[in-house]
């Protein structure tokens, strides 16, 4: 079997879907394909991307194109300018970003939760994200209402001392003031905090982060800005390091 065939029957054997990492973990079990070359996820990655009957959904995404028109009926849906401020894009990009979050939180032995309203919310492979975070309430880490600003935040991570350790608010397309209002009220807590966008975004996050409200949180370097891009590169590094024999 030819490398490029034993991706596509990957696909087919996850559902006509998926990510990068997923295709890392699986694609190897298929034993009649050889991958006698040094950088096989390289390999993997170029026939995603130049193979016909292949299509990106999104970064780090890829379905088969006889899958489409049963993927965009569950909501699977190509983002283009026309459609890119649509309801439906924007609820599938919150929470296929939210569930590659906590995958990574996972990984790296994270206790993760997202709030209530996201929990019945389906990751791109029809697991609710509830199923992905570990959490079913936020720990009492702090005074009750510190606690409730913090329970709407798209993703926390915490460590084994049930602290938070990392905040993420994913941002399609509303105001990433709310968010830096929100991280403005918690900075007093020894946490990451990330805005998770579009790299477009990126000019109006520093445009709002220059705002004297946020004087503490820029001065101090607390928010910072990560893009889907540099999202899904970091998950599809984490899912690579799973193969390896020794990590460092």
């Amino acid at each position: 079997m030819k490398q490029f065939e034993a991706v596509i029957e990957t696909i087919e054997r996850l559902g006509g879907i998926a990510t990068l990492g997923e295709l890392y973990r699986e694609v190897f079990k298929i034993k009649d394909c050889k991958w006698q070359t040094k950088t096989p996820f390289a390999s993997i990655r170029r026939i995603v991307q130049q193979t016909k009957g292949i299509y990106k959904i999104k970064p780090g995404l890829y379905g088969l194109v006889k899958y489409k028109k049963l993927l965009e009926d569950k909501g699977i849906i190509v983002e283009t300018d026309k459609n890119a401020d649509s309801e439906s894009i924007r609820m599938f990009n919150h929470t296929y970003y939210q569930g590659i979050l906590l995958i990574i939180g996972r990984l790296h032995n994270m206790r993760t939760f997202i709030p209530r309203q996201d929990k019945n919310k389906k990751f791109y492979n029809g697991q609710s994200l509830q199923e992905l975070s570990s959490l079913d309430e936020l720990p009492p880490y702090s005074y009750p209402q510190l606690i409730k600003r913090s329970s709407t935040i798209d993703t926390i991570w915490f460590n084994e001392r049930n602290m938070p350790h990392s905040f993420f608010e994913i941002e399609h397309s509303t105001d990433i003031q709310n968010s830096l209002l929100k991280f403005n009220d918690l900075q007093d807590f020894y946490v990451r905090m990330a805005i998770v966008a579009d790299a477009r975004r990126k000019p109006e996050f520093d445009d709002k982060m220059r705002f004297h409200a946020f004087d503490e949180l820029r001065l101090n370097k607390r928010v910072s800005f990560l893009s889907y891009d540099s999202l899904v590169k970091q998950y599809e590094m984490e899912l690579e390091k799973q193969s390896f024999d020794f990590i460092l």
